[in-house]
């Protein structure tokens, strides 16, 4: 009897302690908010602050940056949503971090997005926006942010480095595919770099059970993050993607996805074959893409079909997708499973026969995450990637996330 009181004063006391911290937030919130001219001026501050740790075995799996085995990464996130009226928004978000992915790097404050989007229905029909913003094509760009992504960290197809490199030309198939080093990662790309914050333009709208967008972007969807800035890569050979949704009802959500543009940057253009330009070797990707909500369940696949023009080699095939799935066991305590994997086809050698251009691989991620509040996450996850061509090569990754947004 007596465990029984001290136990109910434990919970008494630490669901006051929530409940504080709850109405702190929602003071915070209220005084990050500001309206004026009768609320047709509103604009609101808020953000995340995310800290990261890694455990994983050399070479560092995906885009994390480190060459020692144990990495801690913490991230501070600003969002800015103004709305002018109901025809004009503009939101911007930046982010003091150790670089865009997780790395070992000192701290550095950057603007990831800015937009401007005007809406001149109420209905949604069209919507025209200009800026630096995530790409449209596929359906995880829409919850890649830490409170929406039930991973710490991206589906395989956007984080998985390729021997792509998009600031030198091969000289020779054989040079094309030996030249790779995981060690050396950055001088390389993936099909989709995260969710590809290039800059542009865009429109998009819904209409009935069809959903649209399409953007103008500056750099391919390959292309690494400081390519996304209008100061690093203008809009002499630009990319176009779009996408196409269909709902048919709440339950199923289908999209299909394409994007084409050059992918070299500016410095590739001297160690081109002579007579060729930028805008002669192209990124070319299709993507289909799935989702399914049913009651605590929740379903997500992307299949990714991507072909690289490659000097003095030809095109450069790659399939990739996931199944990703999450299901709330609490309104609080949720799990979630996904399996990936990206499937690489054979180039000329030069010589009669054929190369495989990149290592096959299968990675399968686990994770939980606990909400202890409306503001408060903590996730925690498991990856194991293996091989199934070349060195067979496997990886562990632990990862642990706790993420405050305010």
């Amino acid at each position: 009897m007596k465990l029984l009181r001290v136990l109910s004063f434990c919970l008494i006391a630490s669901t006051a302690r929530a409940l504080e911290v709850e109405d702190f937030f929602d003071r915070l919130d209220n005084t990050l908010t500001i309206a004026a001219f009768e609320d047709n001026l509103r604009a609101r501050l808020s953000g995340t602050i995310d800290l990261e740790a890694y455990h994983f075995q050399q070479p560092a799996p995906g885009l994390i940056d480190s060459k020692i085995d144990n990495l801690f990464n913490p991230r501070l996130t600003f969002f800015l949503d103004a709305q002018a009226g109901s025809q004009i928004y503009f939101f911007a978000q930046s982010r003091v971090d150790r670089g865009f992915d997780p790395s070992a790097r000192g701290a550095q404050v950057r603007l990831d997005e800015y937009a401007l989007r005007f809406t001149p229905w109420d209905d949604g029909r069209f919507n025209l926006q200009v800026g630096k913003f995530a790409t449209v094509v596929g359906n995880f760009v829409k919850r890649h942010l830490s409170w929406e992504n039930p991973f710490v960290d991206a589906p395989l197809v956007y984080e998985n480095i390729t021997p792509i490199n998009d600031k030198e030309a091969p000289d020779s198939p054989l040079d094309f595919v030996r030249r790779f080093e995981p060690a050396s990662k950055y001088e390389f790309n993936p099909v989709i770099w995260g969710p590809s914050y290039a800059s542009g333009i865009s429109i998009s709208g819904r209409l009935g059970r069809f959903d649209y967008a399409a953007e103008m972007k500056n750099a391919s969807l390959s292309s690494r993050p400081e390519s996304w800035n209008v100061t690093e890569t203008d809009f002499d050979h630009p990319t176009f993607s779009g996408r196409v949704g269909f709902r048919p009802n709440q339950i199923w959500n289908f999209g299909l996805s394409a994007s084409d543009g050059p992918y070299f940057r500016s410095e590739a253009e001297q160690t081109l074959p002579p007579g060729r330009s930028i805008g002669d070797y192209r990124e070319l990707v299709l993507g289909q893409d799935v989702s399914f909500a049913w009651h605590h369940l929740q379903l997500w696949a992307e299949f990714y079909e991507a072909r690289f023009e490659v000097p003095r080699v030809g095109d450069a095939d790659t399939f990739a997708y996931y199944l990703e799935a999450k299901y709330k066991f609490t309104p609080q305590l949720f799990g979630a499973l996904r399996w990936n994997q990206q499937l690489f086809d054979n180039v000329p050698d030069g010589t009669g026969g054929q190369l495989h251009w990149g290592q096959d691989l299968g990675r399968i991620d686990v994770a939980a995450g606990y909400r202890f509040t409306s503001h408060t996450q903590l996730k925690l996850q498991y990856s194991f990637q293996h091989e199934t061509s070349g060195p067979r090569d496997d990886n562990h990754l632990v990862a642990a996330q706790l993420t405050v947004r305010f």
